[in-house]
């Protein structure tokens, strides 16, 4: 039995299926386009690299999350969310907060105040907006702009320190496969076209390409404030993907009501600090290895 069996991915005809095919044709094209006119420059090799990371994680991981739909005990989702926090969180402490504090500490500071502000603020924004009458899928368009936010502060990354390696980049987007299973799950609940999730998968590559490409004016305070409002953001984004098995959670959701009192979620609570331990120690052990 294939693991795609019966999860309708590409529906002929659908328009989340045209949206969804139409963000991966973009995507292909700036691709072509930027080994086209900066071939050689490592940072656009960087960029691809963690674009297309991005993009594998999160559209493969849509008919694991689909099949999963209906699964009381979700191991896979609170290890998926774990991994990728305790890796986004280690990241930004490791690789972004040493660079906003070295160039400018107070200026990298306020970097980390406002990306820390702002990430709240946008999250809590698009959390309203899933209350309002739209004519359009709430959460798509949410885990979308989240997409492009994450692959335009990727680009100003590189893009003002083009000397960083790839190891950053791809801890970053080690969320984008436990998004996209998660938000497949939520989907084939409510059936929703999974099509749609093909935007967000190819969302950080259209943003991140043409932003690193763009090269900027090494100036230490304006570096400090974009590390710093880097690394403010992606805590924001790692914080909110540890795994809580507590009421209104993801977890908390789909865990079958008469387990909820039970030892299910304490087990899922005991996985839910492992995962995060493993996925930050992971991301220092390729530190140390690879540098």
């Amino acid at each position: 039995m294939g693991i795609t069996e019966d999860v309708e991915f590409i529906n002929p005809g659908d328009g989340a299926t045209a949206l969804g095919v139409g963000a991966v044709v973009v995507l292909l094209l700036l691709s072509g386009a930027a080994v086209t006119v900066a071939r050689g420059d490592p940072v656009v090799w960087k960029l691809l690299g963690i674009s297309w990371v991005a993009f594998l994680a999160m559209a493969g991981s849509v008919p694991f999350g689909a099949r999963a739909a209906d699964d009381p005990h979700p191991r896979t989702l609170v290890w998926g969310y774990g991994l990728a926090s305790g890796a986004m969180i280690t990241s930004a402490a490791l690789f972004l907060l040493p660079q906003a504090i070295g160039l400018d500490p107070k200026i990298g500071g306020i970097g980390v105040a406002l990306g820390l502000l702002t990430g709240f603020g946008v999250h809590t924004i698009g959390h309203r907006l899933t209350h309002a009458d739209l004519p359009f899928d709430h959460t798509a368009v949410e885990i979308a702009a989240h997409a492009f936010a994450a692959g335009t502060i990727i680009g100003l990354i590189y893009g003002t320190m083009p000397s960083l390696g790839p190891l950053l980049g791809l801890a970053i987007v080690s969320h984008k496969g436990p998004a996209g299973y998660a938000a497949a799950r939520r989907f084939r609940r409510i059936d929703k076209p999974l099509a749609i999730l093909l935007i967000p998968a190819a969302g950080l590559g259209i943003a991140a390409i043409p932003v690193g490409l763009v090269g900027f004016p090494q100036i230490a305070p304006l570096d400090a404030l974009v590390f710093g409002f880097a690394a403010g953001i992606f805590l924001h984004v790692a914080m909110d993907f540890l795994p809580s098995c507590e009421v209104g959670s993801d977890v908390y959701e789909v865990v079958s009501p008469d387990e909820h009192e039970h030892h299910v979620l304490d087990e899922l609570r005991i996985h839910a600090v492992a995962s995060t331990v493993v996925g930050g120690a992971a991301v220092v052990a390729a530190w140390l290895v690879i540098g």
